[in-house]
């Protein structure tokens, strides 16, 4: 049977890209800076000198990601196979979900009752689960009672689920998941579209809306699986986009917009379209024009993200999951102990060093787990008694016999 010449089936099986752990290491690093209270630390992020942040890292790797992780199923096993990996990989987020909100409200509450600093559940706006614990537990069950603190996983999970629609509209053409992704974008746009994050106050919705997000995640989803192409390296696209990201840092660098007359009025204006919670497309051409720039960087140096220089945050960003999870923890912490020890800039970087160092320790703990170690034990066990059983077995060797 003749294929069209953009059937995902001619699509390549993609090998494990560098730059996608390295970058997505990177984000991993940010965010819990990013995440600790009160951190001077987190003066000096990208965040604080452009439009996007982090969070776009994450989101854009996690499609790039996503399509070499489903996409092949989809192919290779059929729609149903794929959307069944699809559907345990949610259920897997929303059991992380739930419980990385226990183990910190357990924290919050444990540091409130010890610490006599401040009270932390109010601190994280979780005082309504305390108070009306049985509304508020149906709606965390529900994803309709999402604290700003703990809403990027449910946004993962919206996005998630777009994957399946996407691979049916790539067997039609390979710019329709794309197409739906802008015209989604757009109607939410248009609608004011959101999604319900307290059951008391309609009004507040999902920090990260999923209708809004699902462009970024489904670009990175789009170029991984080759339905769309990145722009060739160009010097005159190299300046276009630093002149996009030069011109962004005044209006995002609060020091700068704060003390420049004139420039807190066309901030003003732009707020909309720098929108973190609907995805402004601000943030989206931002996004983009670093992306570019960071692949224009490292093309034909992709080498050195495999030195040993970068081997840590390569497996930071092998292990995202469980990395984000431990930062959100983490994060909290540390703001802890910040809260007791002080702010002075020694005690900042100590405590911003040692929580970088737990981030990278716990990835190669993860990464070790999953190498199963124990099967290399029961096998060198088992060779080990296979060689004395087999030494046993053997008979004695006769003595010597004296010459006569």
């Amino acid at each position: 049977m003749k294929t069209s010449p953009w059937d995902p089936m001619r699509q390549p099986v993609k090998k494990r890209d560098p730059r996608l752990d390295f970058f997505r290491g990177v984000a991993m690093l940010i965010i819990f800076i990013a995440h600790v209270p009160n951190n001077l630390w987190g003066s000096y992020i990208p965040a604080r000198f452009g439009w996007s942040d982090a969070a776009e890292m994450f989101v854009f790797c996690s499609g790039y990601a996503a399509a070499i992780a489903f996409g092949g199923t989809f192919i290779r096993a059929g729609f149903w196979y794929g959307l069944a990996r699809v559907l345990n990989r949610i259920w897997q987020l929303y059991t992380s979900h739930i419980l990385i909100f226990f183990l910190i409200l357990a924290l919050c509450i444990a540091g409130t009752e010890v610490l006599d600093t401040r009270n932390y559940v109010n601190f994280l706006n979780l005082g309504y689960f305390t108070n009306v614990t049985p509304d508020a537990l149906l709606g965390l069950m529900t994803l309709t009672y999402v604290p700003n603190y703990f809403d990027i996983l449910p946004m993962y999970m919206g996005v998630l689920l777009l994957i399946p629609v996407a691979m049916l509209l790539a067997r039609v053409h390979p710019w329709l998941p794309l197409v739906g992704a802008f015209a989604l974008w757009s109607a939410n746009w248009m609608l004011d579209g959101g999604l319900p994050a307290h059951p008391k106050h309609p009004h507040l919705e999902w920090f990260f809306n999923p209708m809004g997000w699902q462009i970024l995640f489904l670009t990175g989803f789009a170029l991984s699986r080759g339905w769309v192409k990145a722009p060739p390296i160009k010097p005159s696209l190299i300046i276009l986009a630093l002149v996009f990201i030069v011109i962004s840092v005044p209006f995002a660098h609060w020091p700068t917009w704060t003390r420049i007359p004139g420039y807190e009025g066309i901030r003003d204006v732009l707020n909309p379209y720098r929108s973190k919670t609907d995805y402004g497309l601000l943030r989206y051409f931002h996004f983009l024009c670093l992306a570019y720039l960071a692949i224009a960087f490292v093309k034909g140096r992709e080498h050195f993200l495999e030195a040993n220089w970068a081997k840590p945050i390569l497996k930071v960003g092998q292990q995202a999951l469980p990395v984000f999870l431990l930062n959100m923890w983490l994060a909290q912490l540390a703001g802890m102990a910040l809260d007791v020890g002080g702010r002075s800039v020694g005690f900042v970087s100590l405590v911003n060093v040692i929580g970088l160092a737990c981030v990278v320790g716990f990835a190669y703990l993860v990464s070790w787990i999953k190498s199963s170690p124990w099967q290399a034990a029961a096998a060198r066990r088992a060779a080990t008694a296979t060689k004395a059983e087999s030494s046993k077995e053997q008979p004695p060797r006769p003595a010597t016999q004296p010459a006569e």
